[in-house]
This record gives structure tokens, C-alpha cells and sequence, in this order.
């Protein structure tokens, strides 16, 4: 078995955690959420074993490199990331709820990575720019950015939904967790994102001078980046000097999130020298 089976295996064991989670929901039992959560973990598990395996395949191939250099590479390491993430989160909030809006996101991006015709899973010997240190540090604080903000978003859709609900909530609702920890986990993973991603942008920065020999081109990824990093900038801003909260600050996240999907997904659409990450 290689890695790209495994990590097409992944995408099912993420599927089913999240349907175990939104039956936990819906049908308000423990026991589907508990066990989601458990493949969830299992998932994450064989998400870094199928890293790794990948990683060691290259070696075997005499183009040994770190598996974070192409749109194959970076959504199944984006997915990992955010699984972990999201599982510190639940043992912390105490809460499987959650899970129903958040699980979904790895599955997507690993069912996309794994079955769309346009995304390649071969094992290919890295372009000259990308042969350098730079680019391991990038894509990681990159994509832990990423996944922070994307588990911004999803709490987001649950702060908006709960918030509609009324004061008493009931139904699909009754266990949301209450709307201020909401809003401060809102806050959270959006701070832990923006460092992340401020790292990312320098990290890149000063990749990007010593593959093209300038810090800064106005690429279509960096000129994404940036504006992503504004949102963000402009979301803690009002926040932290402002005082927004609530709902503000719940459509600011998703604004931030779209940003976030231009930066990765919309730059393919437009030559530049990030054109070769798919």
C-alpha cells in the first residue's frame, strides 16, 4: 500500500467522522459523538502516517523532499493540521458539538486532494525555486494559519445560527455552547491564525528573495496574502481597541475565511510564479 492509498483511505475515515458527528447533533446521542471523535483522532493518525510514508516514498524515488511542495501535498497536510487542531479544541471546550460544523472541512479538502482530476498525487522532483529550507517553514505556519481560520469560520456559522435562535434556545441548538465561549473561540483561532500567517508571509518573503532574488513581486498569491492579512489585521483591530463582538465579528471571520480560499484556490486561476502548486 502507498501513501496515496492511505490517504485516500483517510478521506473516507474523515467523512465518517463527521456523519458520526452530525447524527451526535442532530439525534442528540453521546454515543455517536464520542466514537466520532475517535475517528477523528484515527483519521488524524493515518493523515501524518500517509505524510510520512510519502515523505519516505520520495527518498525511494532519489527526489527526496519534505510532501508540502504542490496542491496535493499542501491540502493533505491542511487537513491534518486542522484535525489536531480542532481535536484540542473539543478536549478543552468539553464539547462535541462542534464537531458537526468543523469535521466536514478535512474531509472536503482530502476528498478534493484524493478525487479530483485536476489535482495530481505524483511524487515529483521540486522546481529550482522551491530546493530551499524556506519552504518547509512556510507552508507550515502557512497552513496552521489556514486551519485556525477555517475553524474560525465554522464557529462562526454556529455563533450566527445560535445567535438566531433567540435567548432560549431549543431544538438543534439547546447544546451549542453558550454564545460568548463562541465568540471568544472566534478570537482565539482567529489571534493564533494571524500570527501563524504573519509568519508565513515572512517566512515566504524571504523565500521568495532567495528563489527570485526580490522580497515582494505583487504575484497573484502575495497580493491574496496580503489582503487576507488586512481582514484579519482589521478584525483584531476592532476588536481589541473597538470592542466588537457577536455578530460583527462573526461575518468579519467569514469575510477573512473567502479571503483565505482566493489566496489558495484563486491564485491557480491567474499565471504568477505560485502558479505551480497544483
Amino acid at each position: 500500500m502507498n501513501s496515496s492509498s492511505v490517504l485516500s483511505s483517510v478521506t473516507f475515515v474523515y467523512a465518517l467522522a463527521a456523519f458520526l458527528y452530525i447524527v451526535s447533533w442532530v439525534f442528540k446521542k453521546n454515543l455517536p459523538g464520542k466514537t466520532a471523535t475517535w475517528v477523528m483522532v484515527s483519521g488524524a493518525v493515518g493523515n501524518i502516517a500517509g505524510i510520512m510514508l510519502r515523505w519516505v516514498e520520495s527518498y525511494r524515488l532519489g527526489i527526496g523532499h519534505a510532501p508540502l511542495s504542490n496542491l496535493y501535498e499542501s491540502l493533505i497536510f491542511f487537513s491534518f493540521t486542522f484535525a489536531v487542531i480542532y481535536l484540542v479544541i473539543e478536549y478543552k471546550y468539553k464539547n462535541r458539538i462542534m464537531g458537526a460544523f468543523v469535521s466536514p472541512i478535512p474531509f472536503l479538502a482530502m476528498a478534493y486532494a484524493s478525487l479530483s482530476p485536476h489535482v495530481s498525487d505524483r511524487i515529483q522532483p521540486l522546481i529550482p525555486a522551491l530546493k530551499s529550507n524556506w519552504l518547509i517553514a512556510h507552508v507550515i505556519t502557512c497552513f496552521l494559519g489556514y486551519a485556525a481560520f477555517a475553524i474560525a469560520f465554522a464557529i462562526s456559522l454556529m455563533y450566527l445560527f445560535s445567535q438566531k435562535d433567540g435567548r432560549i434556545r431549543n431544538g438543534l441548538f439547546a447544546y451549542f455552547p453558550p454564545l460568548h465561549v463562541l465568540d471568544e473561540l472566534i478570537h482565539q483561532m482567529v489571534m493564533f491564525g494571524f500570527l501563524f500567517l504573519t509568519a508565513g508571509i515572512i517566512t515566504g518573503a524571504v523565500w521568495a528573495n532567495s528563489a527570485w532574488g526580490t522580497y515582494w513581486g505583487w504575484d497573484p498569491k502575495e497580493t491574496w496574502s496580503l489582503i487576507t492579512w488586512f481582514v484579519y489585521a482589521t478584525l483584531l483591530h476592532a476588536r481589541l481597541i473597538r470592542g466588537w463582538g457577536g455578530n460583527r465579528i462573526a461575518y468579519l471571520s467569514i469575510i477573512g475565511f473567502i479571503a483565505v480560499i482566493f489566496t489558495y484556490f484563486g491564485v491557480n486561476l491567474l499565471p504568477g510564479l505560485h502558479s505551480y502548486a497544483k
